[in-house]
């Protein structure tokens, strides 16, 4: 493995240590909204959709490696796209950047948190008991989206350097079965003259007459006359 190859594959791992936490502390929210009979709300529902897509496809990249070295240009286009999406969660989650979470108890997504949130509280939701847990839990899946932004982008960039060092791996093995294809063929037709001729000389000395033998019985022939 060579070590643009080596960088891509540690980087795909710490990504999926990034994006395990994000899915499963998003999908708390998700499943709490079920239970709740309510829809999710869109800044947390578009970083949960983002974060299972590009989780499911980091672990394809990961365990398929040899298959996507021969399409690495393919795998950077593809994280080029979650590096957009990432970017596209993280705006519509921006408004808990402001929020204190040792005190959660005001600003427009505290209101718009639905049972996580005021409406909880004054429900009595069990989902909104600890609600400076919920503000710390949503601002955590908010930093770890920025640095899978960032990771993505730096594997993006190793893909098309995966891409580049395979390709010219490729045309080195071309070049060398080249080569042994030329030799082979000199070998072949020189072995083929050497045959040849030794097939005729051997057809030459075999219809060759043997002056030996005919000057013997000349000479017994002459010597009875």
């Amino acid at each position: 493995m060579a070590v643009s190859g080596f960088l891509f594959v540690s980087w795909r791992i710490f990504q999926l240590v990034i994006l395990i936490p994000i899915v499963g502390m998003l999908a708390w929210f998700v499943h709490g909204y079920v239970e709740s009979n309510q829809l999710t709300p869109n800044f947390i529902l578009v970083l949960f959709i983002v974060s299972v897509l590009a989780l499911a496809w980091c672990f394809a990249t990961l365990f398929n490696y040899l298959r996507a070295r021969h399409d690495a240009l393919f795998v950077a286009l593809i994280d080029l796209g979650f590096v957009g999406a990432l970017i596209g969660g993280i705006v519509t989650l921006r408004g808990i950047s402001n929020a204190n979470c040792s005190s959660f108890s005001s600003g427009s997504l505290y209101f718009d948190l639905g049972p996580f949130g005021y409406y909880g509280r004054q429900s009595d939701s069990p989902w909104a008991v600890n609600i400076n847990k919920t503000c710390a839990m949503l601002k955590a899946s908010w930093a770890l989206a920025i640095i899978a932004t960032l990771t993505f982008f730096v594997t993006f960039l190793l893909a098309l350097l995966v891409h580049r060092n395979h390709k010219n791996d490729d045309k080195v093995v071309v070049k060398r079965e080249y080569h042994t294809s030329r030799h082979s063929h000199r070998r072949s037709a020189s072995r083929s003259r050497g045959t040849s001729r030794g097939g005729s000389r051997s057809h030459y000395d075999d219809h060759r007459p043997r002056s030996s033998g005919g000057r013997s019985q000349s000479r017994r022939r002459q010597y009875y006359v």
